[in-house]
């Protein structure tokens, strides 16, 4: 690499991704260091959080460079954030096909396997991690998950049913006819789905200051054109909570800290996929989780666990029902 592309690579490790951007297009590189120039525009554009225009530029990158891997992995990763499944595979593979195997390319192409029910294969990457990385902690955690998937009974029609339930329920209360005072008193109390509108009982929602007969009559009449009523989703221990109780437990802490999107905690692709179909944003919606919320999530095992536990560890935040830093020396 050229000075000059050195001095660019400092720029976007510094986070001044907008410098590194205007220094490169200044630049006229040589043929043999084009590929290199592409990558470190791509790094920058994903720093920036323009996202497709990174995947352009990775693109380019493997156009001037077949065989550069870096670029080749991050298209790879971005392609698997957004969704792009069979793509990503398609490259992770062709990472892992080089000597070394690129070991974050052989985790990430594990959980699309998994995702997929190749767990032979899945288990495969994850032992070839093992066996260069004996202490890979994450690997060793993700492996036990990828070996549980082997004895679980799998019920197609349950699961088909499972997952139109949860479509319901995850349903946004935007998407009701509801009038102002009624959306503006379910968004103060937490209240974001139809799942959690379903998990609150009338007194909960009447112990809340500013919400009248009114509100509540409102709501209970668009539940029954539904087919639906209020507390129906609240298990059968919970059904005496008290008048006072909110929906949602109050997170406290910094709000500045609470208000944080949750791709700001940099988490595995797997923990991210997870987290977005139980439709958490914020810092706040995660630690209000328990661990029971999340790993009943499809896919969602003990190493995203301990990893989304880790990260809310270093905010000083724990999960609901488990003490945080903030409260906990020991933990």
């Amino acid at each position: 690499m050229t000075m000059q592309l050195e001095r660019v690579a400092d720029l976007i490790h510094a986070g001044r991704y907008d410098d590194a951007e205007r220094q490169l297009s200044n630049l006229n590189v040589a043929d043999e260091e084009r590929g290199e120039a592409h990558f470190l525009r791509g790094r920058a554009l994903e720093g920036a959080n323009r996202w497709e225009e990174a995947v352009r530029a990775y693109e380019q990158a493997l156009q001037a460079d077949p065989h550069h891997d870096e670029a080749m992995f991050r298209l790879a990763y971005m392609l698997d954030l957004h969704g792009s499944d069979a793509r990503a595979m398609e490259l992770y593979e062709k990472c892992v096909a080089e000597s070394p195997a690129h070991v974050h390319a052989l985790i990430n192409l594990a959980v699309l396997y998994e995702d997929d029910g190749k767990f032979d294969d899945a288990e495969d990457c994850l032992r070839r991690v093992l066996a260069a990385h004996p202490n890979h902690q994450r690997a060793r955690l993700f492996l036990k998950d990828v070996e549980s998937s082997f004895t679980m009974i799998y019920d197609e029609d349950q699961e088909r049913a499972t997952e139109e339930r949860s479509a319901v329920m995850d349903t946004p209360i935007s998407d009701f006819e509801l009038s102002v005072r009624s959306r503006n008193c379910l968004k103060q109390m937490n209240i974001h789905t139809l799942g959690d509108l379903l998990r609150t009982s009338e007194p909960q929602l009447l112990g809340y200051k500013n919400f009248g007969e009114t509100s509540l009559n409102e709501i209970k009449a668009m539940l029954t054109q539904k087919g639906l009523r209020l507390g129906q989703a609240v298990p059968e221990a919970d059904t005496g909570v008290k008048r006072h109780v909110s929906a949602v437990p109050t997170v406290s802490g910094d709000p500045a800290i609470l208000s944080r999107p949750v791709a700001e905690l940099e988490l595995s692709v797997r923990s991210r996929k997870c987290l977005q179909r139980l439709g958490i944003n914020t810092v706040a919606e995660l630690a209000s989780r328990t661990e029971h919320d999340l790993l009943s999530i499809k896919n969602f095992g003990q190493t995203s666990l301990s990893e989304i536990k880790r990260r809310l560890k270093e905010l000083g935040l724990g999960l609901r029902g488990a003490p945080s830093e903030a409260s906990s020396a020991t933990e």
